[in-house]
């Protein structure tokens, strides 16, 4: 039987296809599917909120499913935890659950919350947060638009914030942050426990870990005179070691060797100065470790 996997409908879709593609699987979904097509004959996928999925890979109704940790929080579901994957709808930055208000607020920590009335998405993230503080308060569900409800409808939000850019322009400030959270690939546990779905699932976990490693890191290919082989191996980083090989000219040897993209321009320079020549830079699309 193939596994069937849920994925993220709504803010995360796109990046999550993006990824599942670079991985090796090329998943369609048309505007209104909830089974988009996917190339591999031993999966299934199903396009569901990201909000409902750990609920359904509990129940057994998925096998597996990506989804955030804070869904997987909220609704305190007993699922097995694959890998965490680093990377949100704009950023590979953890994404942050956040107690935020009015500029001009009075409240300035959890303990003024005392009595007040807090609209959120994550109402059991909330109560939990307010339960800890030994603070009573008004939690109300909110269906979107939250930003824009304090202070009107209610004295302060706990929203999900990535950049904090919306908040700001709804002029709202950070009093606290309750939760951090990434996205996680998550398996049922009797689907775990099956031999040949928990072999497809480590499958998947292990290619897709590979193109999120991939999209920091870039390959450096160089050639570099014999005589300054030692200096430049020893600018260049990688995750072992150089690959070097000897060219047909005995005095030259051709380096390559993955590195973090940001180091690049960092490294170049250096690398050009201590003799290095035909140096190229090239993406890549999965590392495995």
């Amino acid at each position: 039987m193939p596994v069937i996997l849920g994925l993220p409908k709504g803010s995360l879709q796109d990046a999550t296809f993006n990824i599942m593609r670079k991985a090796g699987f090329n998943v369609q979904a048309g505007e209104r599917s909830y089974a988009p097509s996917v190339d591999d004959p031993e999966l299934q996928c199903r396009l569901i909120r990201p909000q409902e999925i750990s609920r359904y890979v509990e129940l057994g109704l998925l096998d597996a499913g990506i989804t955030g940790y804070d869904w997987i929080y909220e609704n305190n579901s007993d699922v097995h935890e694959v890998s965490e994957m680093r990377y949100s709808k704009a950023t590979s930055r953890p994404v942050r659950w956040v107690l935020a208000v009015p500029n001009d607020s009075p409240i300035q920590g959890v303990k003024d919350l005392q009595g007040k009335r807090i609209a959120t998405e994550a109402v059991g993230l909330a109560n939990r947060y307010l339960a800890q503080h030994g603070v009573t308060a008004e939690v109300e569900f909110s269906w979107g638009a939250t930003e824009v409800k304090a202070p009107e409808l209610v004295d302060a939000i706990i929203e999900l914030t990535e950049t904090g850019s919306s908040l700001r322009a709804n002029n709202l400030r950070i009093v606290d942050t309750i939760l951090t959270s990434t996205t996680r690939l998550i398996a049922n546990k009797k689907a775990w426990a099956d031999a040949a779905k928990r072999e497809k699932i480590e499958q998947l976990s292990m290619l897709l870990q590979g193109a999120l490693a991939a999209e920091s890191r870039v390959l450096l290919k160089l050639n570099v005179p014999a005589a300054q082989l030692e200096t430049v191996t020893e600018i260049l980083p990688a995750l072992h070691a150089p690959t070097v090989n000897r060219l047909n000219d005995a005095d030259w040897f051709a380096v390559e060797s993955v590195v973090d993209e940001k180091v690049v321009r960092d490294i170049v320079p250096p690398l050009r100065a201590a003799g290095a020549t035909g140096i190229i830079e090239l993406p890549l699309k999965k590392v495995i470790f």
